[in-house]
């Protein structure tokens, strides 16, 4: 064990990549989770940045808990209208006064900050869903906890964790994670959206291999705007499928298969028979999300490797460990992937609630190779991971720049 409780082990078990079944998911740009991902994200960030302008430190906070409550719509070829608003709550944990140490109490001003975040992360991704007509946004943040403010402002270089959790990560993807993983980026890339605008934000990826085999269940909303009749519908869904299958034979070798909208009945047509949408998501007719429910720190919900449950969007960028251990743990495990003929990393962080966050209870790693490669690449391995945590006190300004990749 190292002097940062750095354990590495050799494994020999089969990995995904060579198992005869796989699941791979991913929700996309207007998905209700991650629209709430992304909410609590970019509030915590405007947060941040306030803190760090007025204060010069980033303060306690956790705004980790966005919900998200379904309208209703009528979505209609050629048009359509929403008839009850998407309910938006920005709910979690902040330091909302500041005693400076002339006795100045400021006030923090917590509600302006975080609805015009979430006004303007909706206006500049989801083209057609607008914050002040279609939604209603709410915030309920209270003020944090006086245990946990005691071990964030007591912190000196390295602050003690905010929690006792862990965090996991792997290495490399999976042909089946790369491709739906790309397939949703391809299919909400500007790109695209200009080409086709009838595509609809709310994409959502499951990738199922059998053997070499790949199939994939997309379901694409459609904005009904774009939209004048089945036929239209129809045709827009053939031209998804091949976007998506060039796209694909780019990626791997395996043969594939690709559904879009599964559940449409034509004969019904735009009187509930498609998935056509008015603004771009399904959260405009009865959809809901939450913060956390979504992807995870690699833009991917894998249920055939160890995850952790934790939100990494909206915590706090300086100590939180559901935060930054995840992140770590994917880069961690990315560089070392990189080292040498290696099968699969995995990397697993657990801390401590107020112990130093670059001082692990344990960080794990396992590597998934030949003997000779595993002897080659261990100390190596625990010198990445080392490095890493050394430099985890700086991840949070890569995090208020967008350079990090969270859900």
């Amino acid at each position: 064990m190292s002097r940062k409780n750095i354990f590495v082990e050799k494994t020999s078990f089969t990995p995904v990549s060579k198992s005869y079944v796989e699941i791979v998911e991913r929700k996309g740009l207007g998905h209700p989770d991650y629209i709430a991902d992304s909410i609590s994200e970019v509030a915590s960030r405007e947060l941040s940045k306030y803190y760090l302008e007025k204060f010069g430190q980033i303060l306690h906070h956790n705004l980790d808990k966005v919900l998200i409550v379904g309208g209703q719509a009528e979505p209609r070829f050629g048009g359509g209208e929403v008839i009850q608003p998407i309910y938006i709550l920005i709910s979690g944990r902040a330091t909302t006064e500041v005693i400076e140490s002339d006795g100045t109490k400021t006030t923090v001003p917590i509600g302006p900050l975080v609805l015009k975040a979430a006004r303007d992360w909706i206006k500049n991704n989801i083209r057609f869903l607008d914050p002040d007509i279609h939604t209603i946004i709410d915030y309920r943040i209270g003020k944090g906890s006086a245990d946990l403010m005691d071990i964030y402002e007591r912190r000196k270089d390295y602050p003690g964790a905010n929690d006792t959790s862990v965090g996991v990560g792997f290495a490399p993807l999976t042909d089946t994670e790369k491709l739906v993983l790309e397939t949703e980026r391809l299919l909400n890339s500007p790109e695209i959206k200009k080409k086709y605008p009838a595509i609809g934000e709310d994409i959502k990826v499951m990738g199922v291999r059998k053997g070499d085999r790949i199939y994939l269940t997309i379901a694409a909303a459609i904005l009904s705007r774009f939209i004048h009749n089945v036929d239209e519908y129809l045709e827009l869904k053939e031209t998804i499928k091949k976007i998506v299958m060039e796209h694909a034979q780019s990626i791997t070798n395996k043969e594939i298969e690709i559904f879009i909208n599964t559940g449409d009945n034509p004969q019904k047509g735009d009187k509930g028979g498609l998935y056509l949408v008015v603004t771009g998501t399904s959260a405009e007719h009865g959809d809901d999300g939450a913060t956390g429910r979504g992807n995870r720190a690699n833009g991917l919900i894998t249920p055939f490797r160890p995850m952790s449950l934790e939100a990494t969007a909206g915590k706090n960028p300086v100590s939180h460990i559901g935060k930054l251990y995840n992140i770590v743990a994917f880069n961690v495990a990315q560089e070392i992937a990189s080292l040498d003929n290696i099968e699969e990393v995995y990397v697993k962080l657990i801390s401590q609630i107020g112990k130093p966050i670059n001082e692990p209870l344990l960080g794990y790693i396992s590597i998934n190779s030949d003997e000779s490669t595993y002897t080659r690449v261990k100390k190596k391995a625990e010198e990445i991971l080392e490095e890493h945590l050394d430099k985890i006190n700086k991840i949070w300004k890569d995090v208020l720049e967008g350079k990090v990749t969270l859900y």
